[in-house]
């Protein structure tokens, strides 16, 4: 018995199985999907951290861990549990290894998005992905006392354009009361979208922060004690105190020492860290769950290779008289094995193309909703080199698990198939 009219009868008898095995496809598919989602979601999230900030050769912060301060200072993630004082950033950069440095003033927010303020050289050293300088869409940086620049994502999800009031909040923003109502900042600039979470922060400058707080005493406004908006610039706007401070060397041979430096600094407690060491501890620490993601996937596809075996065997015992009749028509067992082979490697790949298309729609059309939900850019296009090896394996994995119902029918007799059951 030939091949193609092998083919034929076994496209028939699937045909007839058409539900149970449109299951198998399914499961089958679903597995791929969630290997596929989560080892693009796994890669993407790294790359978007790892690009949040390029350039920066020392995040320096109040004495904590590495990865507390990383995350506050760069991805807006957290509480400081210390500020710093500003003294003491403006010694920092007049040593003589330093270029620059770039103040951080974080801790108030507008409408759940954080508040930076900043210097106006945070426009102009702040680098990410590839060295890539920020760029103003829109407007200009901030030159006013209560000027703001807002992230694109933040211009975008509130609706804001230039030259719109701004009220800022203190702390989180839980408390209503605890609006800056009095002193409102207006919208002057708008960045152009880096996929970091600059796109969602609020950039005004130091002084604006200082301006805000100088009727404020421990999180609360002073009874009686209101400062108008237009009398803020008499009094001083030095700030007192900042979150953290980015640091660019004049060459990165002295980071080690000026490391050792801040470490040491005798004004108070200090510490600096270098970004991609914050970073490599922080897929330590993460590691775990990326792991626990991929297992749970995996064993969903687990479960599903195990259905096509139960689905393919069960199926083998209500067609013992059609594999007979192959038999007793010139199919050999090597014929009969191949064609339960076959017919397990279709219905992987069937499952693993499926589960393709499914992950490449859902990748186009929910990329934007992620990366304006959680800040996450999800690259576009084909399937990289480890995603290729996933989907290789799904479908390797289906050809191995129909080895087992295959062998079975090849210990089939055929006077096991036509002899009825009990005799």
């Amino acid at each position: 018995m030939g091949w193609r009219a092998l083919l034929l009868v076994a496209s028939r008898s699937a045909w007839q199985r058409r539900f149970a095995l449109a299951l198998v496809v399914l499961a089958m598919g679903l597995a791929t999907f969630l290997l596929l989602s989560v080892e693009r979601v796994r890669h993407d999230v790294r790359a978007n951290f790892s690009s949040a900030v390029s350039g920066t050769d020392l995040i320096v912060g109040a004495r904590a861990g590495s990865v507390q301060l990383l995350l506050y200072a760069v991805f807006r993630i957290g509480q400081a549990t210390h500020n710093i004082r500003y003294a003491s950033v403006q010694a920092i950069e007049r040593d003589p290894a330093v270029a620059w440095v770039v103040p951080l003033s974080l801790g108030d927010s507008h409408r759940g998005f954080p508040v930076v303020g900043t210097t106006p050289d945070y426009f102009v050293h702040f680098r990410y992905r590839d060295a890539r300088p920020l760029a103003i869409e829109q407007g200009r940086v901030f030159e006013q006392v209560f000027d703001a620049v807002l992230g694109a994502e933040v211009a975008q999800r509130l609706g804001y354009r230039l030259g719109q009031p701004v009220v800022l909040r203190h702390g989180a923003g839980v408390l209503a009361t605890a609006d800056h109502a009095d002193k409102p900042f207006t919208v002057v600039g708008i960045l152009a979208r880096t996929g970091t979470p600059v796109d969602r922060s609020v950039h005004v400058s130091l002084a604006g922060i200082q301006a805000i707080h100088l009727d404020w005493m421990a999180g609360v406004p002073l009874p009686g004690m209101a400062v108008p908006a237009d009398e803020v610039e008499r009094h001083d706007l030095t700030p007192r105190a900042v979150t953290a401070a980015l640091v660019g060397l004049k060459s990165r041979a002295a980071v080690f020492a000026v490391q050792r430096r801040v470490a040491d600094f005798p004004a108070e407690p200090l510490m600096a860290v270098l970004p991609g060491v914050a970073l490599d501890e922080l897929w330590d620490a993460i590691g775990g769950a990326e792991r626990a993601l991929l297992l749970m996937s995996g064993l969903v596809g687990v479960v599903s290779l195990a259905g096509l075996v139960a689905v393919v065997v069960t199926a083998l015992e209500q067609r013992r008289r059609e594999l007979a009749v192959l038999r007793s028509i010139g199919a050999g067992p090597a014929r009969v094995f191949g064609l339960l082979c076959l017919e397990g490697a279709m219905l992987s790949v069937g499952g693993a193309l499926l589960g393709l298309a499914a992950w490449a729609g859902a990748l186009a059309l929910g990329a934007p909703w992620v990366e304006a939900r959680f800040g996450v850019g999800l690259s576009l296009g084909l399937p990289r080199a480890g995603e290729w090896m996933l989907l290789a394996a799904v479908a390797l994995a289906g050809v191995l698990a129909a080895l087992v119902p295959g062998w079975r029918a090849y210990r089939l007799s055929l006077a096991d198939g036509l002899s009825p059951r009990g005799v």
